[in-house]
């Protein structure tokens, strides 16, 4: 991998929903195999951005690249195996969480080999017992844990991650950091992670995004975060702007 290499790169991306223009001119790339958070108010369009990298809408003008390829040319299966999303709320099916694991690959009419979910499980710190479980019976982190092994059955080079600790207690909140820091590192995968908690994204991210009304307004190393240049961004670090 090149120091420049990226993952997902954004050419004057732009982007309307019922006459409201919700991204406007997008242009920016996410670096290979590293952490990037991405922060700013609410209604700033940093879920709109990620549905559009997923493939779940598409962008009115502008170009996006995944690995160096239009996202248009992929086929949208192929797409959502390499780019996987990781919601704050981690819908499941009823039932057991090996059939909630397994959800990605019967999409596929395939199935999950028993010790490949085990596999998954531990990976996200939960052991065997857990695959006959009721998914009615987890806890928020537990779910979270979940969420996140089911995302990874694709094995995914990209995972999109949209405030998964923003409900959780500070314990659970801080085994998913350390979880997504270890897929980070001993993977490699790409993270992109959507947070309203500023000092998750200067301790977890090597990158941060800072959007504002559909626009990226500052970018950088996040550390950055502690002394801003741009004016709107000081005020929403101080918490003018929310």
């Amino acid at each position: 991998m090149t120091a420049d290499a990226s993952a997902i790169t954004f050419e004057n991306v732009n982007y309307s929903a019922e006459d409201i223009h919700i991204l406007k001119s997008i242009t920016g790339s996410v670096p290979e195999g590293k952490i990037t958070t991405l922060v700013g108010p609410s209604g700033a369009g940093k879920t709109t951005l990620f549905k559009l990298c997923n493939g779940l809408q598409s962008p009115d003008s502008g170009n996006i690249f995944v690995k160096g390829k239009q996202i248009d040319h992929y086929e949208p299966v192929e797409l959502r195996r390499s780019v996987g999303i990781a919601l704050q709320k981690a819908t499941m099916i009823s039932g057991s969480v090996r059939e909630n694991l397994e959800l990605p690959l019967k999409l596929q009419e395939s199935e999950l080999a028993v010790d490949r979910a085990k596999e998954l499980l531990n990976m996200v710190g939960l052991d065997d017992t857990f695959l006959q479980k009721k998914t009615k019976d987890l806890s928020g982190g537990q779910r979270q844990k979940l969420s996140i092994a089911r995302t990874l059955v694709n094995r995914p080079d990209i995972l999109l991650l949209d405030e998964i600790t923003s409900s959780l207690d500070s314990v659970s909140r801080q085994d998913i950091e350390e979880l997504i820091i270890k897929i980070n590192n001993q993977n490699g995968t790409t993270i992109l992670w959507i947070t309203h908690n500023l000092q998750q994204a200067l301790s977890i991210g090597d990158y941060t995004w800072v959007m504002m009304d559909g626009e990226v307004v500052e970018t950088g190393e996040s550390s950055f975060l502690r002394n801003p240049q741009n004016d709107r961004v000081k005020q929403f670090v101080r918490g003018e702007i929310e």
